[in-house]
Parts: C-alpha cells; structure tokens; sequence
C-alpha cells in the first residue's frame, strides 16, 4: 500500500502542474469561479484526502510506544534510575 501512495503522491504533484488552464481565463466553474482555481481547490481535496489515506495506511503502528517508550526511559532517568 505505500507503494501505491506515494506513486499517487507523485502524480498528485505531476497534476498540480496545471499548464493546460494557464490562458483560460473566460471559463467559469458555477458561474462565478475560475477554472484554475476550481480545479486548485480540487486538487486541494484530493491531497487532503491522500494525505488521511497515507496517515491510515502507511503510518507504522509501533511509533506510539516508541514514543511512550522513550517518555518512561526520560523520566526514569531524572528519578534518578527508580522505576
């Protein structure tokens, strides 16, 4: 699965090239919103999104208690070396 991220990582930053909408600027989106910048707050979504799924999946499991880990050896360690 984290190959399949960050491959989707690197096409997210491919896509945020958006050189294809640089001179269109009389097509609206609802109207009233430019293309690039509907097409930005797309590609916003989409990274919010891969960014929860990268958290998710690709994450390792034991950061917590390496973490809490090294909380109790600090604290041991100014007790003194009571635990």
């Amino acid at each position: 699965m984290k190959a399949v991220t960050y491959g989707l990582i690197v096409l997210l930053a491919i896509l945020h090239q958006d050189f294809w909408w640089w001179d269109d600027s009389d097509t609206l989106v609802f109207g009233f919103v430019p293309i690039g910048l509907a097409y930005h707050a797309g590609i916003s979504m989409v990274a919010a999104l891969l960014w929860a799924a990268a958290v998710k999946f690709c994450w390792p499991a034991d950061a917590d208690a390496v973490e809490e880990e090294s909380d109790f050896a600090a604290s041991a360690e100014k007790a003194g070396g009571r635990s």
